[in-house]
């Protein structure tokens, strides 16, 4: 028993590491982008006012959905797609496929069921004991039903369902966003910087490599996107 828990203790661990790393590169694309570019870089005052309030905009909305991607717990299934204890009971002890879906079509004669296997039989989840409502899926990651599951994202240690399926949109959206904007105001000086450094024979220059990795990294995430 103690093995087991341990071990479900590191895989929970291991799984925050995409998103700690997500979290290590905005944090250095903000530092990159605000202290590098627009602090160090920028000579004018209104361009560099101009700069920052649209990349916070952007930055606070991208960063906002994403957190409520992650903190959102996934919704499972009511109990009333629980079966009652008396057909539990019968279908538990029943050994024939047909008798159990018997049992399970008269429980869903009363739920709001559309979706059936191909085989026309009603979708149960032995592990969770409950009758599947449609796009119910069980995630063997998260060990629950959850509803109208669309798939399990490492890069948010979560679920995307019911419960977040729309911050994980305006998530995309967001990051998109923030990834094109980044990848155009940048540009313009990492070809300044690249040109001078150039023609000066540097061959390290830091505001080329800072404006180098925020380019790399806008375009790196919009190609994810």
């Amino acid at each position: 028993m103690a093995p087991s828990h341990a071990v479900r203790c590191c895989q929970r661990g291991l799984s925050w590491i995409p998103v700690i790393f997500i979290n290590l590169v905005v944090c250095w694309s903000y530092y990159a982008y605000v202290v590098e570019l627009c602090i160090y870089t920028i000579p004018n005052v209104n361009e560099q006012v101009i700069y920052l309030v649209v990349f916070h905009a952007f930055f606070f909305m991208f960063m906002w959905s994403y957190w409520k991607t992650i903190s959102s717990k996934p919704t499972n299934p009511s109990k009333e797609f629980c079966l009652p204890k008396a057909e539990k009971e019968l279908y538990e002890k029943e050994e024939r496929p047909e008798a159990q879906q018997d049992i399970l079509k008269r429980v869903a004669r009363e739920l709001p069921i559309y979706t059936f296997t191909g085989s026309g039989a009603i979708r149960y989840c032995d592990r969770c004991q409950l009758i599947k409502p449609d796009r119910c899926h069980h995630c063997s990651t998260c060990d629950k039903c959850v509803l109208k599951m669309d798939h399990h994202c490492p890069w948010v240690n979560n679920c995307v369902g019911f419960s977040n399926y729309k911050f994980f949109v305006l998530f995309l959206a967001y990051s998109m966003l923030y990834c094109v904007y980044i990848a155009a105001t940048v540009l313009q000086y990492f070809i300044k910087f690249w040109t001078l450094c150039r023609r000066r024979a540097i061959e390290h220059c830091p505001e080329v490599n800072h404006s180098r990795f925020l380019c790399t990294l806008a375009i790196g995430l919009l190609l994810h996107c």
